[in-house]
């Protein structure tokens, strides 16, 4: 798939954007705070309906508007796709699909699939679960409808749950009636997230293999408050009856996916731990491009690959790496400077240059 058009209006510092892209490279070149970021984010918005750099969406409505409106026509394979997303001041927001509204936001996910790759996205490796937990999560999200339910679900009884708790005066019937739902969802996320993590091995092995030269092994091991993974639900279950005084007592659930994780090993060593920042970035680049792979087995298409502002970040063999395996993948470009990308681009190739908002050519 890829992007044909994209429109924005009053989003971020951008009166008003109309630009038709290529199918393949192109790049959006300019000074540090002049606009090049806010051009993916909404992109990234029409495939997710959020930022990935902020959870208020206020922020995206340029300054002197009451709203704003993102729109992309994404060419597939059998039925294109434009996504208008039109943002309200008050936290609202309206979604259409090929002109059709839709009601909830999971019905979003899977008609624009994006990869974004940015500098923040060392906080995968480096910071808490709940970093690692939202990147599986978003990733799932927009490969299986089932699992945003199962998600959205699994949170609403956990909430409830907590309540529960919290109020100390504790209905062991109506405890257990939540238990068994809670095993039931957090199952089926357990079980989608172990055959992402098995895919994620199963890419990775050779792209951190030919980034380092075969110097190194990345592995991805999901780990679990359940512990024993042979049998989920009733190891989980009886976790959750085992901990119920001890989670009255702090108001929480201690047991389940939301407080799972996944760790990453360069050469059977913690790379949060004690991997360098350059093994950090190349863990990083490795998932994001396994990313890549995983969505064209699973959808038959290559997603649209983002790319902000972290050339600069990389060395000369992590940069080559990239530029020269993004093939027919759609990639979208930040950069200060095109002097790294000549030899990558051509005459399909498309090079925009930003400044204060604006599309100067």
């Amino acid at each position: 798939m890829f992007i044909k058009r994209l429109q924005m209006l009053n989003y971020r510092n951008y009166n008003v954007l109309d630009i038709s892209l290529g199918p393949h490279v192109n790049v959006f070149m300019g000074d540090n705070a002049q606009g090049k970021t806010n051009i993916l984010e909404g992109i990234y918005y029409c495939a997710f309906a959020r930022s990935h750099r902020t959870s208020k969406d206020r922020e995206l409505i340029n300054w002197n508007a009451d709203n704003a409106l993102l729109s992309v026509s994404v060419g597939r394979e059998r039925l294109d796709k434009r996504i208008d997303i039109s943002i309200l001041k008050d936290g609202k927001k309206a979604i259409q699909i090929n002109k059709i509204k839709i009601k909830k936001i999971g019905e979003l996910f899977g008609n624009f699939n994006v990869v974004m790759f940015s500098p923040e996205d060392l906080k995968i490796i480096k910071d808490s679960p709940g970093v690692r937990r939202k990147f599986i999560d978003m990733e799932l999200c927009q490969l299986n409808p089932k699992y945003y339910y199962n998600l959205v679900q699994y949170n609403k009884v956990l909430n409830e749950r907590n309540s529960i708790l919290r109020n100390r005066n504790i209905n062991k019937d109506i405890l257990e009636v939540y238990d068994m739902q809670l095993v039931e969802f957090g199952y089926n996320i357990i079980m989608e997230r172990l055959e992402y993590i098995k895919k994620l091995n199963k890419y990775s092995e050779k792209i951190h293999s030919d980034i380092t030269s075969g110097k190194e092994k990345i592995e991805f091991r999901y780990t679990s408050t359940i512990k024993d993974l042979e049998n989920i639900k009733d190891n989980f279950y009886a976790l959750l009856e085992k901990n119920r005084v001890r989670d009255s007592e702090r108001g929480i659930t201690s047991v389940g996916p939301h407080r799972d994780d996944f760790i990453v090993l360069i050469n059977d060593i913690d790379t949060k731990s004690y991997g360098s920042q350059g093994q950090q970035r190349t863990a990083v680049l490795t998932i994001k491009f396994a990313s890549l792979k995983i969505i064209k087995e699973l959808t038959g298409e290559h997603p649209v690959l983002l790319l902000d502002d972290v050339l600069s970040e990389l060395d000369f063999s992590r940069k080559r790496y990239i530029l020269s395996t993004i093939g027919d993948i759609q990639t979208i470009i930040t950069c200060t400077g095109i002097e790294d990308l000549y030899e990558y681009l051509d005459d399909k190739s498309k090079v925009f240059k930003v400044k204060d908002g604006e599309i100067l050519n």
